[in-house]
């Protein structure tokens, strides 16, 4: 197990168990043999303990080389008392007071325990509407999302980092243009990502440019009509200009959605990946992909065994999860169990394509997307299989569309794309899906009045190779974060190593949506957009989104809040500090 000063540094502050003066407990080989054991301990209960620790050495086997790692809570809680161990939490917002408040206390539970809440505030009646109770108005559900938001702001997940929440509006909402802007001003709902909950409806409506019914969710009467595209302005505007809102495409979720006989689905978790029912959860894990990869007869291909192999036992891994699992809210045990969804992601993309030598902006990155989403969803699918003839189909089976289908199936759902933002540093390698952000670059917010630095171990390798490393070409890498400007570099390392920004948005999107035809569940990803980007290329993104099936949509501008996770370029005291006195750039891995 080779890790890198930045995952030891994570590891430290969030995940190795502490005593109760605070000081660390617990080593990293000791942390996978606890979640190890903990999660194999599934075999015992399910009645097959001469497996248990066949399975144990299993599971320890691929988190300790770092071939998989399951989400944040899972390796923070599992074998504590705390024991909670999803990701990913949808809640019900009701349109009384009582309703509101009650999900506010639920949140605090969740987030907690180191789980991340979404919510659809669309059944609050709008601003204005009279309150019969009292006689007075009702303030709106933005107002409603302040509470939430300054709630969350006081709330550690898992005592180990700070809350996340999803918040989502549909666009027949008679306050949608209020929720649109609800971000402009930087600070205000801090603790939330926000997306439109669009339908097709809205988008016929746009498309013939002709408006569309705003519907008071309370009456369910129509209040209004306004044009759709004033609609769509306003939100690609306030996307240039700050991030948000994203959008959620509820119909294409819906219409896809193997549960639809039990109900609607109207929000996500945080990130987007996990589009839930109320009261639902979902746990999650990533295959490092960069790990699947072999080199035989001086050709490097994807080792297609391995992964097969990895798929297995991560499938087993996360349903064995769901029976270990403490869940904070009784209704979201039951919904859970009956459904048992779990989400097997990847990430490690970017490298695996820079180590088969295909350009994330090439044609070939997107087939290859699908090759490997494909085998990796086959894969999955057939484990579940496997798994309810083991252990029996799950509860709702008999309401999806694998009961209609004849498949037997363990879980619901079995593949989702999380962005894997921490465990992507404990792994070393980049994050999810996404290209790589900068050849170095600073990441803050992960650990707390802290940034990361973090620059390229393979660029450095290839370097080498060439002949070109040099302490003046680092440098110079250090202050820019890209090769585009930089001389003496040849053209076929520039297109291998190209950047965040430096690829076209339409490209971000055809490999999210490569990735979500062989996904059940989302796909987190981040369409990055250069500081020059205009309010037009935001609109065209939305609508190619749209047009190639995606489930969601986020666009980043860079430059566009003062804030931002990540920063290109790393030359300040503490880049010089703290990597190259701890880091050799050849030997530790980053």
């Amino acid at each position: 197990m080779k890790l890198s000063q930045n995952a030891i540094r994570v590891l430290e502050a969030r995940y190795l168990r502490r005593d109760s003066n605070r000081r660390i407990i617990e080593t990293p080989e000791e942390l996978f043999q606890r979640v190890a054991k903990s999660i194999a301990y599934t075999e015992l209960l399910l009645g097959k303990p001469k497996e248990t620790t066949y399975w144990e050495e299993q599971f320890f086997g691929m988190l300790s080389s770092l071939d998989f790692l399951p989400n944040s809570p899972t390796l923070m809680n599992a074998g504590t008392p705390l024991g909670q161990l999803s990701a990913c939490f949808v809640l019900p917002v009701e349109d009384t007071m009582e309703d509101i408040f009650e999900a506010i206390k639920q949140m605090a539970l969740i987030q907690r325990t180191g789980g991340g809440t979404g919510f659809s505030f669309s059944r609050l009646r709008p601003k204005g509407s009279v309150v019969a109770s009292t006689g007075g108005e009702s303030s709106g559900p933005v107002s409603f999302m302040k509470i939430f938001d300054c709630a969350t702001e006081y709330i550690k997940q898992g005592g180990k980092r700070r809350g996340a929440n999803m918040g989502v509006l549909r666009v027949d909402h008679p306050d949608i243009m209020e929720f649109i802007t609800a971000k402009l001003e930087e600070g205000t709902l801090r603790n939330f990502n926000l997306s439109v909950g669009i339908t097709d409806h809205f988008m016929e409506a746009l498309k013939k440019d002709t408006k569309y019914e705003l519907i008071n969710p309370q009456t369910k009467k129509t209040v209004r009509k306004v044009k759709a595209k004033e609609v769509f302005d306003k939100i690609t505007e306030s996307a240039w200009a700050s991030g948000d809102p994203g959008l959620l495409f509820l119909d294409t979720i819906n219409k896809k959605h193997p549960l639809c006989e039990i109900g609607e689905i109207e929000a996500t978790n945080p990130c987007g990946e996990l589009p839930l029912l109320p009261y639902e959860s979902c746990n999650l894990g990533s295959i490092n992909l960069s790990n699947m990869v072999e080199e035989k007869d001086n050709k490097t291909s994807i080792d297609w065994e391995k992964l097969k192999g990895t798929v297995h036992k991560a499938v087993r891994f996360l349903d064995n999860v769901i029976e270990v699992n403490r869940f904070p809210l009784p209704q979201t045990e039951s919904v859970t169990k009956n459904n048992r969804k779990i989400g097997l992601g990847v990430m490690g993309f970017a490298e695996m394509l820079i180590k088969l030598g295909i350009p994330y902006d090439s044609e070939k990155a997107v087939k290859t997307a699908e090759r490997v989403m494909s085998f990796i969803h086959q894969e999955a699918v057939k484990t579940s299989m496997e798994l309810a003839e083991e252990r029996g189909v799950f509860p709702n089976w008999h309401r999806s569309t694998h009961f209609r289908e004849k498949r037997k199936m363990r879980n619901a759902t079995v593949t989702s794309i999380a962005p894997t933002g921490t465990i992507s540093i404990i792994a070393g390698t980049t994050s999810g899906i996404e290209p790589m952000f900068a050849l170095a670059y600073r990441r803050t917010h992960v650990l707390e009045n802290q940034s990361l630095v973090e620059i390229n171990p393979i660029f450095l390798d290839y370097l080498r190779e060439y002949g070109l490393y040099s302490d003046t070409l680092v440098e110079e890498l250090v202050e820019k974060g890209t090769l585009k400007d930089v001389k003496g570099i040849p053209e076929y390392l520039k297109s291998l190593f190209v950047t965040a920004l430096e690829i076209p948005y339409e490209q971000h999107i055809k490999i999210q949506a490569a990735f979500q035809k062989y996904v059940d569940n989302s796909v987190s990803k981040t369409i990055n957009m250069p500081e020059e980007a205009t309010v037009e290329d935001v609109r065209r993104a939305y609508l190619l989104a749209y047009e190639l099936g995606c489930k969601g949509i986020t666009v980043f501008r860079y430059g566009s809040r003062r804030e931002q996770v990540l920063e290109l370029g790393a030359k300040e005291e503490v880049f010089e500090k703290e990597y190259f006195s701890k880091c050799d750039p050849h030997a530790c891995k980053l």
